[in-house]
């Protein structure tokens, strides 16, 4: 039985007024285009993104950041529908149903994300990205939906005949990055995140079928790539965030090894499932009851039962639980140069001699790894310029500004986190 099928658990698809406004804090009012974008946005599984925040555990750090997936996929949305107009405007064909299903691909670009996004994306299940998720639910939804997300499918997988309507979603220069951007700045209050989204959209254009950039919008494009940059390392890589969301990580990991050895742990339903069993991309495929428990679950799960844990016979994960609940977070020490095998083995033998564990317990608590910041990738979808005697050239080629081409590069910092 498909507990999502039919209309008890979203009524709302049947309403007759689905011409809704939105009032959003970064862009204003946005309005719903079409009806089957109301009907996807009333939907259990697009519901479930209120409870999953857009930045996982950064609020410890910045406490107004408590925005979640669902806000995010609203404003990508929205950028969307002023993307289309622009490349109409200059020309370009997209039709009703393209405009549609290119709304509905950038709306549901998230709705693959676990609790905690990407902290816990290959813990919660092993091998299976959020994209790769993501599609599963689109298909189950062009199910439901009696085949009027098809297209959609087609543009999130990049498997349409117009390429860039899915580079408008998934590239160096889409509308999901357009939008975390300017609204993780907005919540975090670090500033350094502003960019010009009208400007970049107004300089959107289409030649032989991928996006480009006109070529004035150059300096805009530069600032959105170092805008970037600045946003890894002051939110997404803060280093205390990095240290709460291994702390969360070595929990949910503890957690799962107790409840495999047979031990009583406190979790929910959903939880419990994927806690008792490895779930691969081959199980989403051949169990359908894998996705239908994967829609219940969300970061509600994974707080309350690390509050429960916090009490368990357990030392380890109780430890860990009390630390997360309380934020009396690990200390992390960062360096542009990897630490040596002596300076973390102090740091496990002091920690194993303080806490009384074994040489394998230590892991839980001491854990040493590398961030990486790469602001623009060349070896993905480049971002495009169209000069105007009609070349297209790469960023990093057209641009006066030397950043760019070090922002290219991909910079690596080292991390040793333990107790303090």
């Amino acid at each position: 039985m498909n507990l999502f099928k039919g209309t008890q658990l979203h009524p709302n698809a049947h309403r007759n007024n689905k011409k809704k406004i939105i009032n959003d804090p970064v862009y204003g009012f946005i309005t719903i285009p079409d009806e089957i974008i109301f009907d996807i946005l009333e939907h259990p599984h697009m519901q479930r993104l209120r409870r999953i925040m857009q930045l996982g555990l950064s609020h410890l750090v910045y406490p107004g950041a408590n925005h979640t997936r669902f806000h995010h996929v609203l404003g990508a949305m929205h950028l969307m529908s002023e993307a289309v107009a622009t490349i109409r405007r200059k020309g370009h064909e997209i039709t009703v149903e393209e405009e549609r299903g290119v709304c509905l691909a950038i709306l549901l670009h998230d709705i693959g994300h676990g609790p905690f996004s990407h902290a816990l994306e290959y813990d919660i299940v092993s091998g299976v990205s959020h994209e790769e998720i993501s599609s599963f639910f689109i298909q189950e939804l062009s199910k439901e939906f009696d085949g009027q997300l098809d297209k959609a499918l087609l543009i999130f997988q990049n498997k349409y005949h117009k390429p860039f309507l899915h580079q408008l979603v998934s590239s160096q220069l889409d509308m999901d990055r357009l939008d975390y951007l300017n609204r993780d700045s907005f919540y975090s209050g670090v500033s350094e995140g502003i960019i010009g989204s009208e400007r970049l959209i107004e300089m959107l254009n289409v030649r032989e079928g991928q996006l480009v950039l006109e070529e004035k919008g150059i300096y805009s494009i530069e600032k959105f790539i170092v805008a970037r940059r600045l946003m890894y390392w002051q939110v997404y890589l803060h280093k205390t965030v990095v240290a709460a969301e291994f702390m969360l990580i070595h929990a949910l990991r503890r957690a799962k090894f107790l409840a495999k050895q047979g031990e009583v742990v406190f979790a929910s339903p959903a939880l419990d499932f994927f806690m008792q069993q490895d779930i691969r991309q081959a199980d989403f495929v051949s169990r359908p009851e894998v996705l239908q428990h994967f829609a219940q679950l969300d970061d509600y799960d994974i707080w309350s039962a690390i509050k429960v844990w916090q009490t368990h016979s357990d030392p380890i994960l109780a430890r860990l639980s009390q630390s997360l609940v309380n934020r009396t977070l690990f200390k992390i020490v960062i360096s542009k140069e990897s630490f040596s095998e002596e300076r973390i083995e102090a740091e496990r033998n002091r920690v194993q001699k303080a806490f009384q564990l074994s040489r394998e317990e230590v892991d839980y608590f001491v854990y040493s790894d590398v961030l990486t910041n790469k602001a623009y990738n060349q070896d993905k979808q480049n971002i495009n310029l169209l000069m105007k005697n009609g070349d297209i050239v790469d960023l990093t080629q057209a641009s006066d500004n030397l950043n760019i081409s070090a922002l290219a590069q991909p910079v690596e910092k080292y991390f040793l986190c333990f107790p303090a």
